[in-house]
């Protein structure tokens, strides 16, 4: 079955919404936080994070800018001793929202902001957990536990130990996702264009990527998920770097 979600089509309320309740940009352009070494990220998901942090600095800079925005929302929570919620959106809740989702808290977790920082991902639609995804986050280095079914709840982990997220397909209000208070961070152009207005949402902010949907069954198809998968992890792993223990 396919669920939905609506969608308020309100641009205004929400444009006020990002105005009145955004914070600023962050000014600082170096990274901020230094190693957690009580995790003990997987030998071969260590290697590519160390890869993905390398690549910090190619990222163009209205990227930078907009993942400092969400940067500032952890920072301001934390500071309050409020839960930093993060909820990634895309359509259908398949691909990049869930390899933001998986991290993004991989990152708060490799830089010790980890506490009271939730990640959660939904769609506007339903459908599952795509399995090229996943087997691009396995080729990461992520350990990932398959019970099956039409849309699996995975379960993720990045170290022995460390906590394990449950992934699967929902819609972005699901009971399981924070409903109030938290950031709504829009993995692609089309849930970005059609949900101008998240309810709950104190901040929403853009940064759509490129679906790798594109390649499949085709010869570039790994690379194409791979290359994706590359590309989030280097971003979260900046936007975590930016927020202070």
């Amino acid at each position: 079955m396919l669920l939905l979600a609506g969608c308020s089509q309100n641009p205004k309320e929400q444009s006020a919404n990002e105005t009145n309740n955004a914070p600023n940009v962050i000014e600082a352009e170096k990274v901020n936080a230094s190693k957690n070494e009580n995790i003990k990220m997987y030998p071969e998901l260590s290697n590519y994070i160390e890869l993905a942090v390398a690549g910090i600095e190619a990222i163009p800079q209205d990227r930078k800018n907009q993942l400092k925005k969400i940067a500032l929302f952890v920072q301001t929570k934390k500071q309050s001793n409020e839960a930093a919620n993060l909820t990634f959106i895309c359509t259908h809740n398949s691909r990049r929202s869930h390899m933001s989702q998986i991290w993004a808290s991989t990152a708060a977790n490799y830089y010790g902001v980890a506490d009271g920082v939730n990640t959660f991902s939904g769609g506007t639609e339903a459908t599952a957990f795509n399995p090229r995804a996943v087997a691009a986050m396995e080729r990461a280095g992520f350990k990932v536990d398959n019970p099956g079914g039409d849309n699996p709840h995975y379960q993720v982990t990045f170290a022995d130990n460390g906590t394990s997220l449950e992934c699967y397909s929902k819609i972005y209000d699901d009971p399981s996702n924070a409903n109030e208070n938290f950031a709504a961070v829009m993995t692609c152009s089309e849930a970005d264009k059609n949900c101008p207005f998240i309810p709950g949402a104190t901040l929403r902010v853009p940064i759509p990527y490129e679906d790798p949907k594109i390649a499949d069954d085709t010869d570039q198809e790994a690379s194409k998920y791979d290359e994706r998968c590359m590309q989030i992890a280097t971003e979260m792993f900046y936007l975590m770097s930016q927020v202070k223990a």
